[in-house]
């Protein structure tokens, strides 16, 4: 057998040919368990976007049982998104509600190409979609602007809060040891976001804590202030959050997927799980 030269080159080819060849296998493979899916529940649905090589970008799916509760429990939702799930690094988000006992629910389950603004409008366009057409009261997320964007454009009308855990970690790491060190100035943040019961109070409160601390100019406390109607509870009173002022309980079902599903799952055994 003649000897054939092995280079760099040719063998970054020979691995992106077997890499487009496994990808292509478990796109199929996760299209017909969707179709397996349905056969076995009527009422479950996937929606999914390919690009220009028929490659999947985003994808969306839920249960009948995940739809009929959100039809009874969907008035409030949470979204969070987590990195590193998956064989190709797709972020994996999950819509989350409360039902009438307050415990978890799953509403649907999303994989994602990337986390742009385009990419959040698709997500949550098909979620409605998929629930109905039915548009939740309000939704609880993260700080994202792209997704801040997505849903002013499919969700007019919403309201979007911020979850409050997010606020804190943020203040965390931005302000540094005034915040980590400042058992006081903790303690004050804290009461200013979750005490103050009337915007008067608020603002006025606000207004006490950064004059006090020298933080009137601080650009994370002006941004922050910017935003105040997304988490402070003095702007949000007689808005329905089914006592949820986080998306832990999105982030708690990611945490325990991981522990389940192996890092580098394909994305049928991921979408099996």
């Amino acid at each position: 057998m003649d000897n054939i030269p092995f280079t760099r080159r040719l063998l970054r080819t020979i691995c992106a040919q077997i890499a487009r060849e496994q990808r292509d296998d478990d796109i199929r493979k996760t299209l017909e368990l969707f179709r397996k899916m349905r056969a076995e529940d009527p009422v479950f649905q996937f929606s999914v976007d390919l690009d220009e090589k028929d490659q999947i970008e985003t994808l969306i799916w839920a249960s009948g049982r995940s739809r009929s509760n959100c039809s009874c429990f969907g008035n409030v939702v949470t979204f969070d998104t987590t990195n590193s799930t998956n064989l190709y690094k797709m972020p994996f988000g999950l819509f989350v509600g409360v039902n009438n006992h307050f415990q978890s629910s799953i509403f649907a389950r999303v994989l994602m190409r990337d986390e742009k603004a385009e990419s959040f409008k698709w997500v949550f366009k098909e979620f409605l979609a998929l629930m109905g057409g039915v548009q939740p009261q309000t939704i609880l997320t993260d700080q994202c602007k792209a997704m801040e964007i997505a849903i002013n454009a499919i969700m007019p009308g919403i309201t979007h809060l911020w979850c409050k855990w997010h606020v804190f970690k943020d203040a965390r790491i931005e302000l540094g040891p005034l915040y980590r060190k400042n058992a006081a100035f903790q303690d004050e943040f804290h009461k200013v976001i979750t005490e103050m019961y009337t915007v008067d109070e608020f603002e006025n409160a606000w207004g006490q804590m950064v004059e006090k601390y020298g933080l009137k100019d601080h650009h994370y406390m002006v941004k922050a202030y910017d935003k105040r109607k997304k988490w402070a509870k003095a702007y949000n009173k007689g808005k329905f959050c089914a006592r949820m002022t986080s998306t832990q309980r999105s982030e708690s079902a990611n945490h325990m997927l991981k522990g389940v599903v192996p890092r580098n799952s394909s994305m049928n055994r991921f979408v099996e799980i």
